[in-house]
């Protein structure tokens, strides 16, 4: 069974988030979020969370976890996003991966070669051992962060 989260506004709260709305000039998701903390107010209207839901075309779990994070952590973790823990994938190349990238795009293109491309590069990435595989994409990417 889920633990149902209780939100009780004091009289500070419940202004601050009347004073957020009416002047409209937060993040369009702090002003939703506001309003379904008022909706949510134990001591106010008290709706549930499936009429909080259909009256701002949300998900219920969305107004369960904000309810949650409000009982848990406080208003302002109720009214901002949660931050990521962790990047959403680890990064192909690391630090000493990439400043080899770079010695190696500083260095003289391969016999019969102009310059280095991005192809030949990737390909020369791998035959070092550098990288088991890398696409051409994260060798751009990096090439234009660093150059």
């Amino acid at each position: 069974m889920n633990k149902k989260y209780i939100v009780r506004l004091s009289e500070e709260e419940r202004q601050t988030l009347l004073a957020m709305i009416s002047k409209g000039k937060a993040a369009a998701y702090k002003i939703r979020h506001a309003n379904m903390l008022l909706k949510a107010d134990a001591d106010g209207p008290n709706w549930a969370d499936e009429q909080i839901a259909e009256a701002f075309s949300a998900n219920r779990n969305t107004v369960r976890n904000l309810r949650q994070r409000f009982v848990e952590s406080g208003m302002n973790a109720g009214l901002n996003r949660r931050k990521r823990t962790s990047a959403s994938k680890p990064k192909t190349l690391d630090g000493r991966q990439e400043a080899r990238l770079i010695a190696l795009r500083c260095s003289d293109p391969p016999m019969g070669c102009a310059r280095w491309t991005l192809e030949l590069l990737t390909d020369t990435l791998v035959e070092l051992q550098v990288v088991e595989a890398i696409s051409r994409e994260t060798v751009r990417r990096t090439l234009k962060k660093m150059c």
